[in-house]
């Protein structure tokens, strides 16, 4: 294959580089900005350019990167890489990698519902496909987000009209950006966590619609208290930081993530609300993914891998294997970081993002 497991994530030898290693290397093929997909230290990164601008605001401005623009081809060793939407969060790619007539895709962490923050999923087909399966359970389907966005929005309102603030916990790039798009900021003032800030720049400078917003801190309380709604990541619940925010009826915390499909994690979490929001595809649309690449050998990671590899060979009559991985698919937190400590959906740095 392509692609082979080693002990710095995976290798391309035909190549000479690895895809979203888990240690620095001399050269990175980048699927996106997540802490569980691109590591700080590597000698150079490839990614789409949004990507490389996130990386730069949350590991060094001087990070050394080349730009790929979507669908162009380049040479690496034998190999010809391009790289694809996926539909993740903003800059994600899926990266094509063709050698000898073999065509192999790694789609990273991709979704299929249309996002005003993030570049539209494109298929890409293939003779290998590797899929994530973070939502790898005929339990996970979505529901319309729009649907969702109108919950929030009713929810935001109801607590500001009885003078609770709203907190929605979510994770400070991708999912933050994707919240903040779909909040009626005529219900009242918007602050962000600390987090947030760099990533919210990049979104702007791409020409992506955010409502203006507060960075919530000493000064801007007075303000957000009661009416406003507090957009931050789940470590900063249980702080000093979050409860300076705190209407004259306290504050209500609403968890935004795929997970509360689950109703256990709701009260797991001891939050007031769940939100299903995903940036990660569905069962559904991990199969459809699956049929659309036209992939004879499907290797699965993340999640519940086990799970989707032998539903798509029993079903489907495809071969497929399980791609090792450090990273176990969307967990819940299991330490508190500092409350401007940058987290990527709700979990530590370096574990996994929702």
């Amino acid at each position: 294959m392509l692609l082979e497991p080693t002990v710095d994530g995976l290798w391309c030898e035909a190549g000479g580089f690895h895809v979203d290693p888990w240690r620095p290397v001399p050269l990175a093929v980048v699927t996106h900005a997540h802490a569980d997909h691109a590591t700080p230290g590597c000698g150079r990164y490839l990614a789409s350019e949004r990507t490389l601008d996130v990386m730069r605001v949350r590991f060094s401005k001087d990070l050394e990167g080349t730009p790929v623009d979507w669908g162009t081809p380049i040479e690496l060793g034998q190999c010809r890489v391009s790289l694809h939407p996926a539909g993740h969060v903003l800059g994600s790619a899926q990266i094509r990698i063709e050698c000898d007539a073999e065509v192999l895709c790694v789609t990273g962490d991709y979704k299929r519902e249309a996002d005003p923050t993030a570049e539209p999923f494109e298929v890409v087909p293939c003779d290998t496909l590797l899929t994530e399966s973070t939502f790898g359970l005929p339990i996970y389907r979505w529901p319309d987000p729009s649907t969702v966005f109108e919950r929030m929005n009713a929810w935001w309102r109801e607590n500001a009209a009885a003078g609770r603030t709203t907190v929605f916990l979510s994770y400070a790039f991708g999912k933050a950006q994707r919240i903040l798009a779909g909040l009626d900021a005529s219900i009242g003032p918007i602050g962000v966590h600390g987090s947030l800030v760099g990533p919210n720049s990049v979104y702007t400078r791409a020409g992506i619609r955010l409502p203006d917003v507060l960075r919530a801190d000493a000064d801007s309380a007075a303000t957000l208290a009661g009416g406003g709604a507090i957009v931050c990541p789940p470590s900063a619940t249980g702080t000093p930081w979050i409860r300076r925010f705190n209407g004259p009826e306290g504050a209500r915390m609403g968890f935004v993530s795929g997970w509360m499909q689950v109703r256990g994690r709701r009260r797991w979490r001891a939050v007031d609300r769940g939100f299903i929001l995903s940036d990660h595809a569905d069962w559904d649309g991990l199969i459809s993914t699956v049929r659309a690449s036209g992939a004879r050998r499907v290797g699965v990671t993340h999640g519940s891998s086990e799970v989707l590899a032998r539903y798509l060979q029993e079903k489907l009559e495809l071969e497929t294997f399980v791609v090792p991985t450090r990273y176990v698919g969307e967990s819940p937190p299991t330490s508190a970081a500092p409350p401007e400590a940058s987290t990527d959906e709700g979990v530590p740095d370096r574990e996994r993002e929702e």
